[in-house]
């Protein structure tokens, strides 16, 4: 990736750099390696995953996920370290996810990290995941100060920086856009195989009547519990065909699964939209940065894309390899702050189920 002048506290390395990044805060695993050059250029060396994927109609529990990740850890580590062609000995520092996310899977990366620290005495670094995802973005797509709209399974927030701290515009009230999806992905029986949110949006795509759902954007936040239970309630209706299929060829008046998930995210989309143009409109920025699970939507980013053409704006997307949890996210966040002094202690490398994106304080950016 090319290197970018920026008027910021990071000055370009004196020798190439190399960290490992350790993800897990829900049901993926994940490392990736990552380099930073003497130009100021990034290059990603390997990014490797394994998710945990349930049967339809069940979700993942914290336990179970958490058992997957020790499963799976030294075969994914082992392949990330193959592709990046190095060993542990070369990487100089180890970055895990400190936080938000799921307790138990937390806790097993935690675990993994520190000790992979000790073996081969090498410092950690704790990384807020939403940071992660942001910086990775920015890397990636080259947006220099974007609005940043962050949308996935455990979060929906609305980001701008300002004074090395990213800034938080409005957020959910309840559950993340993510989990509404996925839940209601549970109640129609759509596979888990390869996420329940994909799987919506395929089967949107067949939808062909918008279906009234409450739109429930309050100021600067949003809520989505209220929108789950409304379309629920529609599969409870006498319209609703599972199959999808009329019931003769006079009886055209029905719902199908197909309708109730073009209406979910035409309904939920526009709502992001709404509050990110707001946030664009107050901070007086041009770009949107699209980052977490949920971005990788191709509706979401269209309805986006409008949205910024009509303000002379440009939408930053990526897809599924960087957009869905990730161990080189957690690379490149951990590698930045360990650039500019920062190392996490032993006896501090906890994790923390709560870990705001507004906590951290971003050193590297000016």
């Amino acid at each position: 990736m090319p290197a970018r002048v920026l008027n910021n506290p990071l000055k370009n390395p004196e020798r190439p750099y190399l960290a490992i990044g350790l993800e897990g805060s829900a049901n993926k695993f994940g490392a990736g390696v990552i380099k930073h050059l003497e130009d100021g250029s990034t290059s990603v060396l390997s990014n490797v995953r394994h998710t945990y994927i349930t049967p339809p109609g069940e979700g993942f529990q914290p336990r179970d996920t958490a058992l997957h990740h020790r499963e799976w850890a030294l075969k994914v580590i082992n392949e990330c370290l193959v592709k990046a062609n190095i060993s542990m000995h070369d990487v100089d520092c180890i970055c895990f996810t400190e936080g938000p996310g799921m307790g138990a899977p937390l806790q097993s990366v935690a675990l993994i990290a520190r000790t992979l620290s000790l073996l081969f005495n090498k410092p950690l670094i704790g990384v807020n995941h939403c940071v992660g995802h942001i910086e990775m973005g920015r890397e990636v797509t080259g947006a220099h100060n974007p609005v940043v709209l962050y949308v996935s399974g455990g979060n929906t927030q609305v980001i701008a920086y300002s004074r090395q701290c990213y800034r938080i515009f409005g957020e959910t009230l309840d559950i993340a856009v993510g989990n509404c999806l996925d839940r209601f992905a549970r109640v129609i029986d759509l596979s888990n195989d390869p996420a329940p949110g994909y799987n919506i949006e395929q089967e949107a795509k067949k939808g062909k009547r918008l279906l009234s759902l409450p739109y429930a954007t309050k100021g600067m936040d949003v809520s989505f519990s209220g929108i789950l239970t409304a379309i629920e309630a529609y599969t409870y209706d006498k319209r609703f065909r599972a199959d999808g299929l009329p019931r003769n060829s006079e009886d055209q008046d029905i719902i199908t699964p197909a309708d109730l998930c073009f209406s979910l995210q035409e309904t939920i989309y526009a709502m992001l939209v709404e509050i990110t143009e707001r946030a664009m409109a107050h901070i007086g920025s041009k770009e949107i940065l699209i980052v977490g699970g949920v971005g990788c939507n191709e509706r979401l980013q269209d309805m986006m894309r409008i949205m910024a053409e009509e303000r002379e704006g440009k939408v930053f997307a990526m897809d599924e390899s960087f957009c869905i949890d990730n161990g080189i996210m957690i690379a490149q966040a951990g590698l930045l702050s360990f650039r500019m002094g920062f190392e996490t202690p032993l006896s501090k490398s906890s994790t923390t189920q709560r870990f705001r994106t507004d906590e951290v304080h971003v050193s590297w950016r000016a």
